[in-house]
C-alpha cells in the first residue's frame, strides 16, 4: 500500500451500538467497526479462514467470534485466538473527535 492515509468518517459515537459491530466500506476496504464504551476498534471484516463477516460476530470482551466456524479474533491486534483461523486480519487506526468516529486507511490501489 502506498500513499497517504485517507480519513473516513464513520459516524457519531453515540449512533454505534455498544459492544456490537457494524460493517463499512472505506477507501476500498471492507472493515468491521466495534464500539466498547467510549472506545472504537476496527479490523478487516473478512474472517481469514472462511471470509465470513466479523461485524456480524458476537463480542466477548475484546474478542469477536466469527459467526461461521467460531474462530475468535482480538479486535485490538487482529490475531486469531482459536482455530480454525490461523492468520490475523488487518487492524485499522480509529480516532474520535468531538463525538465523531473516523477511520484512517490507505486507499486500495486499482491493481490490488
Amino acid at each position: 500500500m502506498t500513499g497517504a492515509l485517507e480519513r473516513v468518517e464513520v459516524g457519531l459515537l453515540t449512533d454505534l451500538a455498544n459492544e456490537a459491530g457494524v460493517r463499512i466500506e472505506a477507501a476500498g476496504h471492507r472493515v468491521a467497526v466495534f464500539r466498547i464504551g467510549d472506545d472504537v476498534y476496527a479490523i478487516g471484516d473478512r474472517c481469514s479462514h472462511a471470509e465470513a463477516s466479523l461485524a456480524e460476530g458476537e463480542l466477548f470482551g475484546t474478542d469477536v467470534e466469527c459467526p461461521r466456524h467460531g474462530s475468535e479474533f482480538d479486535i485490538t491486534t487482529g490475531k486469531p485466538g482459536s482455530f480454525p483461523a490461523t492468520r490475523p486480519v488487518p487492524v485499522y487506526e480509529t480516532a474520535i473527535e468531538d463525538g465523531v468516529v473516523f477511520l484512517l486507511v490507505h486507499p486500495v490501489e486499482e491493481d490490488e
